[in-house]
């Protein structure tokens, strides 16, 4: 063991571009394999089940989703926090920060399983679940619902991982939980006839058995890895777990403002009845492809900029985010030539029915016109993530979800009776909640007066 190359990977030197480009290609992989994960669901259930089948899915993926921020918000301050320890050279504060960090999030994870299994049906009625839908809803719910336990550990594990500055191994996990999920959602939901239940099997099996490999894999590591895996190394730390809440509490909320507000314009979509709530649905997915590539940079800009901050390389942190932006305004200018050409041929992808299809540029049209904000928002919010600045995130996400997206919503989509499209109108320009505030913060240098999370 004692030849083997630590994972921690310097982000502090060399051309910011290239850095940049090379750690954030596995983020994109990693992500793009996350949202084929998330993405063959909708596509085997639509073409098996049809669109009560795309609604339920729709519907029960978004509100695990909005149980698995709580694990993302403190694996998000798990990932700044270890950055900046990295930065900072600090071995044996990385060591109590991710023991700490395991016992936490699988702690809550246990917690958020009970409450799925029992409070499904309340979060079912609220959202004004389709009748048609309902049943499917349950079963995806409770099977995704009780397996929660293994997307926290996977994204726990992946967080950590970031934070060294390892892009490569959080890829190589979601890779064998994405092909697990393509063979057994073809399997379960097509010869099998399992319906939406097996969907929701092929998952679950597919982020258990990653997690497990992950676990695995870094315990024959553990010396590169930098934790050895004993039972009192994983005691909880005064000074980490404070950091973690400091950080991870704003990121959980900020993380779950937004999927709230998700799940309210789900709530009011819902009321059009199943080709609505599968149509946005779909788009909803539809709307990650470019996401995701974007989302990859900040990803790989936040640990960049976390390592710098931690070092004390101000200028080269600035940078990060410069460059940053100019990668994301390629990416959407890409994606809206072809989202504006084909509507109606990429939801086609998804499902046969032509209710669906006719209602594809309705949203598509809406999703274009936030994509100026998408363009600055995810840059600066990797710079307030990657700074540490938790309150902030967690004040520019609620104005984002509880203040732009749910008051818009209602605004375009009933007091100005625009119906459908008002509502699709109201989710996409709440991005600019995000964009200008997060931007302006970072275009004044306030930042500079921020103590550091690390000494």
């Amino acid at each position: 063991m004692a030849g083997q190359k630590s994972l921690v990977t310097n982000l502090t030197e060399g051309s910011v571009t290239k850095q940049l480009i090379r750690f954030s290609i596995p983020f994109m992989l990693s992500n793009a394999l996350q949202v084929v994960y998330s993405m063959v669901d909708m596509l085997v259930v639509g073409h098996y089940v049809g669109s009560s089948g795309l609604s339920a899915v729709s519907i029960a993926s978004q509100i695990v989703m909005l149980m698995t921020t709580i694990c993302m918000g403190f694996a998000t301050g798990g990932q700044v926090y270890i950055s900046q320890l990295v930065g900072a050279n600090d071995k044996e504060g990385i060591k109590h920060t991710i023991g700490t960090l395991f016992s936490a999030v699988l702690g809550v994870g246990v917690l958020m399983t009970i409450i799925a299994l029992t409070l499904h049906r309340p979060f079912l009625n609220l959202l004004n679940t389709p009748a048609e839908s309902y049943d499917d809803t349950v079963a995806y719910m409770l099977i995704c619902g009780g397996g929660i336990i293994f997307t926290y550990g996977y994204n726990m594990v992946s967080a950590v991982l970031r934070g060294m500055g390892d892009s490569k191994r959080p890829l190589y996990f979601v890779l064998v939980a994405s092909v697990l999920n393509l063979i057994l959602d073809v399997l379960f939901v097509g010869p099998l006839h399992m319906g939406v239940a097996g969907a929701a099997w092929a998952t679950i099996i597919g982020q258990a058995v990653s997690f497990i490999v992950s676990i695995i894999y870094l315990y024959h590591r553990r010396e590169a890895f930098g934790f050895d895996f004993k039972l009192q190394s994983f005691a909880v730390r005064s000074r980490p777990l404070k950091v973690l809440i400091k950080l991870g509490i704003p990121f959980a909320i900020s993380s779950s403002a937004i999927n709230i507000s998700m799940l309210f314009v789900n709530g009011l979509v819902n009321d059009f009845g199943v080709y609505a709530s599968a149509t946005f649905g779909v788009g909803s997915k539809v709307q990650h492809v470019p996401d995701i590539l974007t989302r990859s940079i900040s990803m790989a800009a936040a640990a960049m900029i976390g390592q710098n901050m931690g070092a004390g390389s101000v200028d080269r942190a600035k940078k990060v985010v410069w460059v940053s932006m100019g990668i994301s305004l390629v990416i959407y200018a890409i994606a809206a030539v072809v989202f504006a050409l084909f509507p109606q041929q990429i939801f086609g992808l998804f499902t046969g029915e032509q209710e669906v299809i006719a209602l594809a540029w309705l949203f598509i049209s809406t999703m274009l016109i936030g994509y100026p904000a998408h363009i600055v928002m995810s840059p600066c919010n990797a710079f307030i993530q990657g700074i540490g600045n938790a309150p902030l995130s967690l004040v520019i996400a609620l104005l984002d979800g509880f203040v732009m997206r749910i008051s818009l919503s209602y605004l375009f989509g009933i007091a100005l009776d625009m119906g459908l499209f008002g509502f699709f109108l109201g989710y996409n320009l709440a991005t600019y909640g995000t964009a200008i505030p997060s931007a302006a913060y970072f275009l004044s240098g306030k930042w500079k007066k921020r103590k550091m999370l690390v000494g």
